[in-house]
């Protein structure tokens, strides 16, 4: 508890309250005193140790429910055991009684059994002391969520849950078990494992939160990241129009630049009549270059929302380009140029980033989705090919093998990176966006819809 409350304490410092070491000390001599029994004690014992000032008290209050919030209540996913499931899907008796058999053969873990037997109590307990075991204070953005939920998990038991649950059905296969009713025995066990999975992703939204409470703001300031569903809807129609606002200042840029440089000998020879005055200008005619882009986004679960929004913006604006072609990948990469050609831009992006293309449920591997560009579409890029890349660069701590950005530099025009994680984020942990970094034209941090205006009025042709 030491560690959660030293914990806490540095998020009150990070959001403006004065804490010195002795107020510290006096907070853990309080918390043991009065015990973590009664909540609203326990909420007293530190707000009469850590807060100094009036002003400091809705902070205080604030953080302190994101913070301390309950666990219980972050595994409601769970309706009842595995068996009292399976009663409701009209298993009879004796099929009951042998799945029943078979599970007290299997050999379970205390998160296995607490799934199977509905046990939300028991479950809250490992999750409390699974989040006790993980060190939160490197979740500085909402893009790390992912990666905090998946070491909850682990730190519960569900990566041997799962393992376990596997070996239960493999063993009632064996035993000759219905096909057709050993299909919704595994169903049954899927929602079970996945209920633990959506609780440890709350409790590692509830922990970044905490870190980052002040989330307000326009609608165009709002994190990207942190949208809500709702939120993405709305933002699409801002996306649409901010496109549509640039593309028609862009044309009337490229209107204006049409004319090509002063043809002197065509001007002297038009102007003789007026005595070698120069009264009217000739231009050599310009050939209007009309540029490829080339756009590859991750649509991992961390940037999965920001996606979706710049494939969104990028095609409202393929006007201004001879050719748009999309690629998406989280380890392996696929092209999703075809649905842009087949449905409207809306629900080519919900197409684009639902798993239609590549499989979503593999862990981020930018090292092997580089090296799949390399090898199958490296020879489509041109001099005349703006590549875009759309990600964190968090690469899992696989081999980011960032010599493809190099390979592909070399034949493009230009390579842009548009990251939605702020510049002092990039190079820790997982993250290889500095290395990544060295192979790109520009690099620039896009984390909202301002943002994202910013960089296409300086980025676009």
């Amino acid at each position: 508890m030491d560690e959660r409350l030293e914990d806490f304490a540095g998020l009150l410092r990070q959001n403006g309250l004065r804490i010195s070491p002795a107020e510290l000390v006096d907070a853990f001599q309080a918390s043991l005193a009065v015990g973590l029994e009664d909540r609203g004690l326990f909420r007293s014992a530190l707000r009469a140790t850590l807060v100094k000032r009036g002003s400091d008290a809705p902070v205080f209050d604030r953080l302190f429910e994101l913070y301390f919030t309950g666990t219980k209540d972050l595994v409601d996913g769970l309706q009842g055991s595995l068996l009292a499931a399976l009663g409701a899907e009209k298993f009879n008796e004796l099929e009951l009684e042998q799945i029943a058999q078979e599970l007290a053969r299997l050999p379970m873990s205390d998160a296995t059994r607490a799934l199977v037997e509905g046990r939300t109590d028991e479950l809250a307990r490992l999750l409390r002391q699974a989040t006790l075991n993980v060190d939160f204070r490197g979740l500085q953005s909402p893009l790390q969520r992912g990666f905090y939920a998946r070491r909850l998990l682990q730190g519960v038991g569900g990566t041997k849950a799962e393992t376990e649950l596997a070996h239960f059905l493999a063993a009632m296969k064996e035993r000759g078990f219905d096909a057709r009713k050993l299909e919704v025995v595994g169903k049954q066990v899927s929602h079970t494992l996945q209920a633990l999975e959506e609780a440890a992703r709350r409790v590692a939204d509830r922990e970044q939160k905490a870190r980052d409470p002040d989330q307000q703001g326009t609608v165009s300031q709002k994190n990207l990241a942190t949208l809500t569903p709702a939120e993405v809807e709305k933002m699409r129609t801002v996306v649409r129009r901010l496109a549509e606002r640039l593309k028609a200042r862009l044309s009337r840029r490229r209107k204006q630049k049409r004319r090509g440089q002063l043809s002197v000998r065509r001007t002297l020879r038009k102007n003789f009549r007026y005595g070698g005055v120069p009264v009217k200008l000739v231009f050599r005619s310009k050939r209007p270059e009309r540029p490829e882009i080339v756009v590859l986004c991750d649509v991992s679960d961390s940037v999965r929302n920001v996606s979706r929004l710049m494939l969104q913006f990028v095609y409202t604006l393929q006007e201004l380009y001879s050719r748009v072609r999309s690629f998406v990948f989280v380890s392996d990469i696929g092209e999703v140029t075809h649905l842009f050609k087949k449905t409207d831009i809306s629900a080519a992006v919900d197409l684009a980033t639902a798993g239609k293309v590549i499989n979503l449920s593999a862990n981020s591997n930018y090292g092997h989705a580089l090296k799949m560009f390399h090898t199958t579409y490296l020879g489509t890029i041109t001099r005349r090919t703006t590549v875009m890349v759309i990600g964190d660069g968090r690469t899992n701590y696989n081999p980011p093998n960032a010599w493809v950005l190099g390979e592909i530099k070399r034949k493009c025009k230009r390579l842009v990176w548009l990251c939605p994680e702020e510049q002092h984020g990039w190079g820790f942990g997982d993250s290889e966006m500095l290395l990544y970094a060295r192979h790109c034209t520009r690099v620039e941090s896009v984390r909202s819809v301002d943002d994202l205006a910013r960089v296409a009025a300086e980025l676009m042709p």
